[in-house]
């Protein structure tokens, strides 16, 4: 899955989470996500507790985070509201 695909998992509605990104409307947010896996949970374990979400989910949050980083353009990311 390419990385614009990726970023078209990531939504952010302002009424949700105070317009945090998401994912796929699940009101799962990135940051989330991100914390668990750099507490040291593995994909397979935040995927067994959320039982939702998708491997390709986890990997658009490091997409996500890498195109902060990285200062790249993220308008592959839905908005709405």
């Amino acid at each position: 899955m390419s990385q614009n695909e990726l970023l078209g998992r990531i939504t952010v509605r302002p009424e949700v989470f105070g317009g945090k990104p998401i994912i796929r409307d699940l009101r799962i947010s990135v940051e989330l996500i991100l914390s668990l896996l750099a507490q040291g949970e593995s994909a397979e374990a935040i995927l067994d507790d959320y039982p939702d979400l998708e491997q390709a989910d986890i990997n658009a949050c490091l997409a996500y985070a890498h195109s902060m980083i990285a200062h790249e353009r993220i308008d592959r990311i839905a908005v709405s509201g």
